[in-house]
C-alpha cells in the first residue's frame, strides 16, 4: 500500500473583525482613547479636523439611515453621502461618511476594513482632505425621495405615432449635425447610423392621387373611379343610378326552339307550295272539258 501525505493545512485567511470578539475590544479601546482626546481638544478650545472615510461593497438594504445609525457608535457623523443611481434611485454599493475628528476616521478605516456585514466585505479608507471634493456632500441633508418618473420607465413608456415619428427626426437630425462636424473638421469617415434603419420612402405618383379625402387610404382611389364609369348608363336625363349590364347568356333550349320554329317555317312555305300547284291543274282541267 502506497502511504498517503496528510493534506495540507489551508492557509490562513483574514480574520474577520466580526468573529474576533479579542478585536472588538481592541477597537472599542481605540475609540474611547480618541474621544477623550477630542475632549481634552475642545477644552482647551483648538478646533477639530473632520475626517473623510469611503465606505464601499455595502450589502443591499443599506441606505442612509441604517449607515447613521450603525456608525454613530464610533463618533458623531456630520455628514453622510449615498451613492445613488439617477435612473433608478438605487444604491450603487458606495458611500462617503464625514466625522468630526480624523482620528475616530483613521480608526474606523482600519477597523472596518475587511469587515464581514451581510455576507460582504466592507473596504474602507481614509480620504487625504486635499482629494475631498467640495460639492462631495451636496444635496446629503436632504431625505432623498424616490423619483416619480425615473428614467427607465420614460423610455420603456409606451409611445404613440406622432411621438415616434417626431423622435426620430430628432435623431436624425443630430445624426446630420454630427457629420456636417466631422466634414468641417476633415474626417472622412462613413457610418451607417439612424438614418440607415429608416424605411425606404415611397416616390407618390402625382397621376394617382386623390383629393377626395385626405385619410391615409382614400376611398376615390382612380380604380374605383374607373369601375363606377364603367357601371354607371349614360343616361340623358342624368340619373345618378347605376346600372349594371349583365352579358346576355344563350341557353340550349333556345337554340332548340329557334331551330323548330325554323323547320315548322319551311314545312309551311312546302305545304302553301303543294296548294297552289294543286289548284293550278284542277283549273287546267275545268278549262279542258269546257
Amino acid at each position: 500500500m502506497t502511504e498517503t501525505k496528510p493534506a495540507a493545512a489551508p492557509e490562513p485567511g483574514h480574520e474577520l473583525l466580526a468573529l474576533n470578539p479579542a478585536q472588538e475590544l481592541e477597537f472599542q479601546k481605540k475609540v474611547r482613547e480618541v474621544k477623550k482626546k477630542k475632549k481634552k481638544q475642545s477644552v482647551k478650545g483648538s478646533p477639530l479636523t473632520p475626517g473623510v472615510v469611503y465606505v464601499g461593497h455595502l450589502p443591499v438594504g443599506l441606505f442612509e439611515p441604517q449607515l447613521r445609525s450603525y456608525f454613530t457608535q464610533f463618533g458623531t457623523v456630520l455628514r453622510l453621502k449615498l451613492s445613488r443611481s439617477k435612473k433608478t434611485g438605487g444604491s450603487k454599493g458606495y458611500a462617503f461618511v464625514e466625522f468630526d475628528c480624523d482620528e475616530v476616521a483613521k480608526i474606523v478605516a482600519e477597523t472596518m476594513n475587511n469587515y464581514l456585514m451581510g455576507e460582504r466585505l466592507l473596504k474602507c479608507h481614509v480620504i487625504p482632505p486635499e482629494k475631498v471634493h467640495e460639492k462631495l456632500f451636496v444635496g446629503s441633508q436632504k431625505e432623498f425621495r424616490k423619483p416619480s418618473s425615473p428614467a427607465v420607465s420614460r423610455y420603456n413608456k409606451k409611445r404613440t405615432t406622432e411621438q415616434v415619428a417626431k423622435m426620430t427626426g430628432k435623431l436624425l437630425r443630430k445624426e446630420a449635425k454630427l457629420r456636417k462636424r466631422l466634414a468641417a473638421h476633415g474626417i472622412d469617415y462613413d457610418f451607417p447610423g439612424f438614418a440607415a434603419q429608416m424605411p425606404p420612402k415611397k416616390k407618390s405618383d402625382p397621376a394617382n392621387e386623390s383629393a377626395c379625402s385626405d385619410d391615409a387610404t382614400p376611398v376615390c382611389t382612380p380604380s374605383l373611379l374607373e369601375r363606377r364609369k364603367s357601371t354607371v348608363s349614360d343616361d340623358k336625363d342624368g340619373d345618378d343610378e347605376i346600372v349594371i349590364k349583365m352579358p346576355a347568356v344563350e341557353t340550349d333550349e333556345e337554340e332548340g326552339s329557334e331551330e323548330e320554329e325554323e323547320e315548322e317555317g319551311e314545312e309551311d312555305s312546302g305545304s302553301e307550295s303543294e296548294d297552289t300547284c294543286e289548284g293550278d291543274g284542277a283549273a287546267t282541267e275545268d278549262a279542258e272539258a269546257q
